[in-house]
């Protein structure tokens, strides 16, 4: 019986050899496409950083493009609100706007005013333009006193038009045009037009000179020539003025008090845009100059987690952040963030899925180990029982021979002592032809057992079919149950086998023809055929097609035409087949109908000199 389980064993290492191969690769697939998931969640979430950042950086650009020509207006006049904007121009802060001021420690511009206002202010020889500027300043008074409507004007202009022609210090033209201006204010009528942009929005010089800023524009273009005593004394002066002439102050005002003491702590070295975590964007400019926006980096962040989750691009719970703790980011290598937990949730459903999977892999193994084994045992059950049959056939067929024998015998001597009965004398031979029926049947299960279990080496010698034919013939006139025709179309052909077989495979496709036939008498046709093949045909009643390879089964037997049982053991034909095997040969059912059967029998042929080297 081992050798028996051998290929069974071969075969089932071998299958779950494959099976753990294919489980391997399985796993192998399964952990790739883990990875590939993986890789196609962070390509998700780098794609929603990459439109976060995207997003970010234009609304920085747009939002700097927005304040441009409010840079390019505060640049020229400092009374333009400048909240949230920075201008920096060849290393120095130009916005916000700085309170710059003269660290002398005197008050020269507030000392020339109170001179200027007591009649005592003296030019030296050396100070010409000084000295001419107080001369005109002395018509403008004399045509005030004189109220002459018409000589104030003139003498207004003139003293504008050497305004315009020498530039003075900002501690002389400042008092000097701010005590003339209030003594206008104060006693003239001149146009009122003229009077705002003297004291607010300037005039520009007719004559190619340049524009002429007004007191407020100039008190804060010149606030770094001024002690911050001066320029508190001047400011005030100079909204008194604004109040009295109806020029609005508010923003005057507000861009005093708005002056930064200090530069703002920005880096110096800004070469592409950046974007500082203290609130503020810079874009560079030509050379070293900058320009920048103050901003509100959590409330820019949350308007686009906002906007990201209004698009349907982000969770509820999902947030955009700029992680890290540098000072300065460049706006081109934003590190934006994408935080949400559905991130999180994604990692984890990966992992389970992944480990579902290998367990569901692990569970196939062992059930394909399981069954492996299941199937070891049964079939090692199957060949153990085939034994027990074998042994049980074996043996009722040793223990059938001896009685079988004695009826003969009995029979025999029966027939001779009656022989002279005519009434007796049938009844011997029906004995006699029983117990070659059960002689045959004993037969058929030795060879059977023999054969199956490999016990019966065949005797391989030339065989003449002819013979064989002749045999047949003789055993059919002798105990055929029905009247037989047997004819042959066969030559000298020799075959390679044990004659012991091939008569027994012979016997039992005759007896097969003869239990399965309706007909008499029964005929037989043995014809030769080229390539070792000899056709059997009877005239019975067929086999149906689906049954062609059925009946060669073991203890398969068909029931008759009409339905009635037909005797037998079912072995016959499996007998015959598994003589035909033992040859190297096949035994197959050629043709079949309702006019009879043709068995096709293949054997080697004996090739003759195979005998002489015999």
């Amino acid at each position: 019986m081992p050798r028996r389980l051998l290929p069974t064993l071969v075969a089932l290492v071998l299958g779950l050899a494959g099976l753990a191969v294919g489980l391997g690769y399985l796993h192998r697939i399964f952990a790739a496409e883990r990875e590939d998931a993986r890789a196609s969640l962070r390509s998700r979430r780098e794609a929603l950083e990459q439109y976060a950042r995207a997003s970010l950086g234009q609304a920085l650009r747009e939002g700097l493009d927005a304040s441009r020509s409010t840079l390019a207006a505060a640049k020229e006049d400092p009374l333009v609100a400048t909240p949230g904007l920075y201008l920096r121009e060849q290393g120095e802060q130009v916005l916000p706007r700085l309170a710059l001021f003269d660290t002398a420690g005197d008050s020269p511009a507030k000392d020339r005013y109170a001179r200027l206002r007591a009649g005592t202010e003296v030019a030296d020889e050396d100070e010409g333009p000084w000295k001419e500027r107080l001369e005109r300043m002395a018509l403008v008074e004399q045509s005030l006193k004189a109220k002459d409507r018409r000589a104030t004007l003139l003498s207004l202009m003139a003293l504008l038009q050497h305004r315009a022609r020498f530039v003075l210090a900002s501690t002389r033209d400042l008092p000097s045009m701010l005590v003339v201006l209030e003594d206008v204010a104060a006693r003239g009528d001149v146009v009122p037009d003229l009077m705002r942009a003297l004291v607010r929005d300037g005039l520009v010089d007719g004559q190619g000179g340049g524009r002429l800023e007004g007191l407020q524009r100039l008190l804060l273009l010149k606030r770094s020539r001024l002690t911050p005593e001066d320029f508190d004394f001047l400011r005030g002066k100079v909204v008194a003025l604004s109040t009295r002439v109806g020029v609005p102050v508010a923003d005057f005002e507000a861009r005093t008090r708005e002056m930064a003491s200090t530069p703002l702590p920005l880096p110096e070295d800004v070469r592409e845009p950046v974007l500082a975590r203290s609130g503020w964007y810079l874009e560079p400019l030509q050379g070293s100059d900058v320009r920048g926006l103050a901003l509100d980096l959590s409330g820019l962040l949350a308007g686009l987690t906002r906007e990201m989750r209004e698009r349907g691009l982000l969770k509820a719970d999902g947030h955009v952040t700029l992680p890290g703790d540098a000072p300065v980011l460049t706006l081109a290598s934003l590190p934006v963030a994408v935080e949400s937990p559905e991130w999180t949730r994604g990692e984890e459903a990966l992992e389970s899925r992944y480990r579902i999977k290998t367990l569901m892999l692990a569970l196939c193994a062992a059930l394909a180990l399981t069954i492996a084994v299941l199937a070891f045992v049964a079939q090692q059950r199957k060949y153990r029982f085939l034994e027990l049959k074998s042994d049980f056939v074996a043996t009722v067929s040793h223990e059938l021979r001896t009685p079988l024998a004695s009826i003969r015998l009995l029979a025999e001597t029966l027939e001779w002592r009656v022989a002279e009965g005519a009434d007796a004398k049938d009844y011997p031979a029906r004995i006699i032809r029983e117990a070659d029926g059960l002689g045959f049947l004993v037969e058929n299960l030795l060879s059977f057992n023999r054969i199956d279990k490999g016990r019966w080496v065949p005797k391989l010698a030339p065989v003449r079919l002819d013979e064989l034919v002749s045999n047949l013939r003789r055993d059919l006139e002798s105990g055929a149950p029905m009247p037989v025709e047997l004819t042959a179309d066969v030559d000298a052909r020799e075959l390679n086998a044990d004659a012991q077989l091939l008569r027994l495979l012979l016997a039992n496709l005759t007896r097969n023809a003869c239990a399965y036939n309706t007909r008499s008498p029964v005929r037989l046709h043995v014809q030769t055929l080229s390539g070792g093949r000899v056709h059997f045909t009877d005239n019975g009643t067929g086999i149906p097609a689906s049954e062609w390879e059925h009946v060669f089964g073991e203890f398969y037997r068909l029931s008759g035409r009409d339905g009635r049982e037909v005797p037998g053991s079912g072995l016959g034909l499996a007998l015959c087949r598994k003589i035909a095997r033992l040859h190297g040969g096949t035994l197959r059912v050629a043709a079949s109908s309702a006019e009879g059967t043709t068995f096709e029998l293949t054997l080697p042929e004996y090739r003759p000199e195979a005998r002489s080297n015999a």
